[in-house]
């Protein structure tokens, strides 16, 4: 088995740049995962992963044995701690391949329920609101003029494996609008302009929740062509939530209605 010990390996140098640099990541088409479940996730989400990198203080030989067809490297505790991102440590990381995102290729049910998030920059609420997705089982998640690179490492962490849980697409504003249309789904633009209350709309036909960042909301298209403007009423000062919080909101909401299924 291949081990590596320096971390100024040229190989190692390279998967340190695919965490700190979303150009790396787009030109090599290769991410890091972190960790043993998020690895695990990403197998179960088609993800390919091309190799696995292992501290053997910390994960058994039969724990490796498991990713059959797929370069093993053994490093050092040096070179792990360059690679590791998040302040637990378990020993484990894998070179995944970066999945197509068009929306061409979702793959949607006859009556979809869809999140879509308008330029959310922080990945930590990108993170926050995938993870909602995937305990709603929500059918799609789109991602509207992205502000970050979605294979962030903040990402990954931050949504603890639900990046691979979710089916995920991204585009500009105008081609979502497009695609919602095109294949007949209702989406309902949670804005402070004109709205009515997000409870008293019906969201059991096929349905899109649109969310946009606390600064600035969502931008202005998304509030002419939507099927119905929507909002959470709020009682106390401010007139705003972190996004991840709305998302949930609304989605729990249209579950509900559906009789969560």
């Amino acid at each position: 088995m291949k081990q590596i010990t320096s971390s100024q390996n040229p190989f190692i140098k390279s998967l340190i740049q695919l965490q700190e640099k979303a150009k790396a990541r787009k030109q090599s088409g290769t991410f890091l995962i972190e960790g043993m479940r998020e690895i695990e996730l990403a197998q179960k989400g088609k993800y390919e992963l091309e190799t696995i990198l292992f501290l053997p203080e910390l994960v058994s030989e039969s724990q490796i044995k498991k990713f059959k067809g797929i370069e093993l490297i053994e490093i050092s505790k040096e070179v792990y701690q360059k690679l590791a991102y998040r302040d637990t440590t378990e020993g484990i990381l894998a070179v995944a391949k970066i999945k197509s995102l068009l929306l061409s290729d979702l793959k949607l049910p006859q009556n979809p329920l869809i999140l879509v998030m308008e330029a959310i920059e922080k990945p930590g609420n990108i993170g926050a609101v995938l993870r909602t997705c995937d305990a709603a089982k929500v059918d799609a998640v789109i991602i509207a003029s992205p502000k970050t690179d979605l294979y962030n490492p903040n990402i990954v962490r931050s949504s603890v494996g639900c990046l691979f849980t979710n089916q995920i697409a991204t585009g500009t504003t105008e081609e979502v609008i497009d695609f919602l249309i095109q294949n007949n789904i209702n989406f309902y633009s949670a804005t402070l302009q004109n709205p009515t209350g997000y409870h008293t709309q019906n969201y059991t036909k096929p349905t899109a929740l649109v969310v946009g960042t606390e600064a600035t909301g969502l931008t202005e298209l998304w509030r002419e062509k939507a099927t119905e403007n929507i909002i959470i009423p709020m009682q106390g000062a401010i007139d705003s939530m972190n996004v991840s919080v709305a998302a949930a909101i609304l989605i729990f909401e249209a579950k509900r209605q559906r009789g969560f299924n």
